[in-house]
């Protein structure tokens, strides 16, 4: 079933990603599979219930939700971390990544992110992590960064592990300019070097 699109359908997306777990440690730790795991079950979960809403976050029909916090965070889930479910392994998981920093930055700079749960920014900041500009790389592991160094020390060890995890994107750009592994997916030729960094162990994100 698909969900509502109307300020319900905030809720419902909102619930989904971050369900009422208050500790943003447990949270992260419980939803590990959902954010970062990958599975063919989970991406078919994700396109099952928000397939609208992604194709609708395309267009300017949820642009609407940026009038408050929470509605902002779930159009850059929309825009970032539905079509790397929906359309994993394609063109279109990063397609939207443009606008997804579009409106992340509009948050950066009107503040409301700050009204947020730490984890919740977390997710307000990916678009910066996943950018293939050196830039915004910076900018993540500098907000992210910020993050670890404010959180309640219990949940520190979990946001070091965020950052830790931004530093790697950014010495990727810093190395290459871009992801290597999107390469074959962007239908993009890699270098003798770039080929070398994806035969190693671990390679890619």
């Amino acid at each position: 079933m698909t969900t509502k699109i109307g300020l319900d359908a905030v809720d419902a997306l909102l619930d989904f990603w971050f369900g009422d777990e208050p500790d943003d440690a447990a949270l992260a730790e419980a939803n590990a599979g959902l954010w970062w795991g990958g599975k063919a079950e989970t991406d078919t979960d994700i396109d099952d219930r928000f397939r609208l809403v992604a194709d609708l976050a395309t267009t300017d029909t949820i642009d609407h939700w940026i009038g408050f916090p929470r509605g902002r965070l779930a159009l850059i889930l929309a825009l970032d971390q539905l079509p790397r479910a929906i359309h994993r392994g394609t063109p279109r998981a990063f397609a939207q990544d443009a606008k997804a920093r579009t409106v992340a930055r509009g948050g950066l700079e009107s503040g409301v992110f700050r009204l947020l749960r730490p984890v919740e920014q977390l997710f307000a900041y990916l678009p910066f992590e996943h950018s293939e500009n050196l830039e915004d790389q910076d900018l993540a592991v500098e907000l992210i960064g910020r993050l670890a160094t404010q959180v309640r020390p219990e949940w520190k060890p979990t946001f070091d592990g965020f950052l830790d995890y931004a530093e790697r994107h950014r010495d990727v750009i810093r190395r290459f300019g871009r992801f290597p592994h999107r390469n074959a997916i962007l239908d993009r030729q890699s270098t003798p070097e770039e080929a070398a960094y994806l035969a190693e162990p671990g390679a890619g994100f």
